[in-house]
């Protein structure tokens, strides 16, 4: 996996860092989401009722597996920061789903680097607004701004050289 520095990550704000490979999502996937956290509701769980009662013409993900792929796309995407061993979620802002993500379909993600905030504790706030692109598709399957906290120890200058 590619790294970076605290000062490109700084340099690249207000910039397009990176867009995942594309992803399809699948009635299994769909299936193991539903059983993790109970919601079966046959929109994403029953093939053949969904295509006779629902618009879609068949199942869809849960918008939150949909929300939930961003994990594993920026780990296939963004260059992980030198020293930074640890990631954590910090939220959301603005999150929107536009368009259901049907079974079958391929999704990827643009990641915008919107903003950086280095702290002298070591903590840095990322905020990266995301688009979850459906292929074929003129709407995307949501937007966010997506807030992490990845740790970088800092470095002690007054420490004495190793050698």
């Amino acid at each position: 996996m590619k790294t970076i520095t605290i000062d490109q990550l700084l340099s690249g704000v207000g910039t397009e860092v990176g867009v995942s490979p594309w992803r399809t999502v699948t009635q299994t996937m769909i299936d193991q989401f539903a059983d993790a956290t109970d919601d079966h509701q046959f929109i994403h769980c029953d093939p053949a009722r969904a295509a006779r009662e629902t618009p879609f013409g068949g199942t869809i993900a849960h918008g939150f597996l949909t929300l939930s792929l961003l994990s594993a796309m920026t780990y296939e995407t963004i260059p992980r920061i030198e020293g930074g061993d640890m990631g954590i979620n910090a939220g959301f802002e603005n999150l929107k789903f536009v368009a259901p993500v049907k079974t079958g379909s391929r999704i990827r993600t643009r990641f915008f680097l919107a903003d950086v905030k280095v702290r002298p504790s070591g903590w840095i706030q990322i905020s990266h607004d995301v688009t979850i692109e459906i292929e074929n598709s003129k709407k995307p399957a949501l937007t966010a701004r997506w807030l992490t906290l990845t740790f970088v120890a800092p470095q002690d200058d007054a420490a004495p050289a190793q050698g």
